[in-house]
């Protein structure tokens, strides 16, 4: 054998070893990044690779930017929902104080006061009282109770939720229709809870000026349903639509501002999500999405 062949040979499986040795690292890389895809997804950041070559240290950089990011966010969520519940709780306390100052300053020493005792007595009843109501709303909203789940059909779903809304919906001159673009779509939930959105976001329609409202179903590209909520009432300002979610916010003078923010914490346990796609002069769409 001549030593051109021997060397030819030697190359050939010098270059094999090193491709199958590139295959194998690529096998090993693409596992890791679908391990880090699927945590990332359900929220899971307590991982790291070892930092050993290039590769897994840029995977741990992108690890620690999400880590960093979601940590930015759950901290401006707290620094919200404090602000929110701050204002709340002082704007009760403060006339209560006040009028309690006030109506023991003008009480003489014969017992005698200018103010009228009950009028304020009865004031800070009804002050305490809506202090103890914003108390139990928080205590609602902390305590969204475990999804029982089922096979739901949809389009019995939708029937029972637009029937629930019909009396209210005909008052106001709305129409609600919902329609599939796929026959008999399923999703697995708990019925009461799906139902209490849908319900929430129907009104919140109605009291939003609303005539139609569309409701629509799809299966996405993962096999995952899509329902959205669509209205023309009136738009939600923008000043507002990053704010509609968190606990207590409301743009409504009546509102308790937690209907939104219980219909995303059943989403998520749930393992879905809603959220705001878009609210302009023709159009507000919410879209729920179940995996």
């Amino acid at each position: 054998m001549s030593s051109w062949l021997i060397i030819l040979i030697v190359l050939i499986v010098a270059t094999l070893s090193v491709v199958i040795a590139s295959v194998r690292t690529r096998q090993k890389d693409i596992k890791k990044v679908n391990y880090m895809m699927d945590a990332l997804e359900d929220g899971e950041l307590n991982f790291r690779f070892q930092e050993k070559n290039k590769f897994n240290r840029t995977l741990n950089r992108i690890r620690t930017i999400f880590e960093k990011q979601r940590q930015a966010h759950e901290q401006d969520s707290w620094t919200k929902l404090i602000r929110v519940l701050t204002h709340e709780i002082m704007n009760t306390v403060s006339p209560i104080a006040s009028l309690s100052d006030a109506m023991a300053k003008s009480v003489d020493d014969n017992g005698h006061s200018e103010l009228d005792i009950k009028a304020g007595l009865e004031t800070i009843s009804d002050s305490s009282k809506n202090l103890i109501g914003f108390v139990q709303t928080y205590r609602q909203l902390s305590g969204v109770a475990k999804p029982i789940r089922k096979a739901l059909d949809l389009q019995e779903l939708m029937d029972n939720v637009i029937a629930l809304n019909s009396e209210f919906a005909n008052a106001s001159g709305a129409e609600c229709v919902y329609r599939a673009e796929e026959p008999d779509i399923m999703i697995y939930a708990d019925e009461g809870q799906i139902s209490q959105i849908l319900i929430n976001l129907i009104k919140n329609a109605i009291q939003a000026g609303a005539k139609h409202i569309d409701i629509s179903a799809k299966m996405g590209e993962v096999d995952d349903v899509i329902i959205r909520v669509s209205n023309d009432g009136d738009p939600i300002p923008k000043s507002a639509q990053e704010q509609i979610f968190i606990p207590f916010y409301t743009t409504k003078k009546d509102g308790s501002g937690i209907g939104l923010s219980i219909s995303r914490q059943i989403m998520r346990n749930h393992n879905g999500s809603i959220e705001l796609i878009r609210s302009d002069e023709d159009q507000t769409v919410f879209e729920l999405r179940f995996s």
